[in-house]
């Protein structure tokens, strides 16, 4: 397919972009700031841009990050709110055709490199596009990453789990930790209702129970070549996975943040630990190095601990309010 090259869409207004395996929307905000990646997010099954990430990118210290880069949200096809459901018989594209969307969509806004923040079926797509083509990212965070193929045990326990549970019932499994479930939290409320109308969240459910293994390895061609930020909530129905994806990465390049009272989707109920978290990881990468501490960091309400048991591993203990969330980007 042949695409034209163009600017970033209007700031707040969501564009579809032409790939080979249909239109992403893609919403921006701010410009281009010659020499630094855009921010890119791509959210997980259930989600779109919006669910996924305003409480992150409301809160207050975000707004300092993005002022200094071009932000870029991505719905993957058909998961945008008001989506027309697709006609019966239509193939949804695989994890891997999904990651392959993204040059054609940085090609078409004329942008050469992004650091990408991902959740959990969007943290396996970033994953393997950085495998694809490392040389169009700087950085990943990546939450909830689950690498693993799903087993023929695996197969077999969500087609029995589908007998007695809706599709979306079994989105919100994968999403919320058991707590959660048990006491639904107003984020759980808020997109069990969202998928009562998402005709097309099954499509991307599929993809995902049906997906090979990520191959991610500590060197060589499953290495990830740039710095990269795992996060997971405890309790979080992906601990375990995030922990064997951080145990396969090369530790000079990653670090790992299990969040206290994370819970399945951090991004939610910890926005100000991983605004902080994720502050760090760009001055890191040298952006932003000149920038204040946050006022998280400065008033000591949260703090960083090592694991003694493995020194590239951090966990944000001690809970912490994360801002009144006012209408996100």
């Amino acid at each position: 397919m042949e695409l034209q090259e163009t600017t970033p869409p209007p700031p707040g207004k969501a564009v579809p972009v032409p790939t080979p395996f249909g239109p992403a929307l893609v919403t921006a905000h701010g410009e281009p700031r010659p020499g630094r990646p855009a921010l890119l997010t791509f959210p997980d099954v259930g989600h779109d841009h919006r669910s996924c990430f305003a409480p992150l990118f409301a809160h207050p210290e975000m707004s300092e990050i993005t002022r200094n880069f071009l932000l870029l949200h991505v719905d993957p096809p058909g998961m945008e709110d008001g989506a027309p459901p697709y006609p019966d018989g239509y193939q949804y594209p695989s994890l891997e055709q999904l990651a392959e969307m993204l040059p054609c969509i940085l090609h078409h806004l004329s942008i050469t490199s992004i650091i990408g923040i991902g959740v959990g079926v969007g943290a396996f797509v970033l994953a393997k596009f950085g495998l694809l083509h490392p040389e169009a990212v700087e950085g990943l965070v990546l939450v909830n990453l689950d690498a693993k193929a799903r087993g023929w045990m695996d197969w077999a326990a969500s087609k029995i789990s589908g007998l007695t549970s809706s599709v979306n019932e079994l989105i919100l499994a994968h999403l919320f930790s058991q707590s959660e479930l048990s006491a639904p939290p107003p984020a759980l409320r808020e997109v069990r209702d969202r998928l009562a109308g998402a005709p097309n969240a099954g499509l991307l459910w599929a993809m995902w129970n049906s997906r090979g293994d990520l191959g991610l390895e500590r060197s060589g061609a499953g290495a990830l070549r740039c710095p990269v930020l795992l996060v997971v909530g405890d309790h979080s129905p992906h601990e375990d996975a995030a922990v064997e994806c951080n145990a396969k990465l090369d530790p000079t390049q990653t670090s790992f943040l299990k969040m206290a009272d994370g819970g399945g989707q951090p991004q939610l109920s910890q926005p100000a630990k991983l605004t902080e978290a994720f502050k760090y990881f760009v001055q890191g990468m040298g952006y932003m190095a000149a920038s204040a501490m946050t006022r998280l960091s400065r008033s000591r309400t949260a703090s960083l601990s090592a694991d003694p048991q493995r020194t590239r591993s951090r966990t944000l203990s001690r809970g912490s309010a994360g801002g009144d969330p006012k209408s996100p980007p």
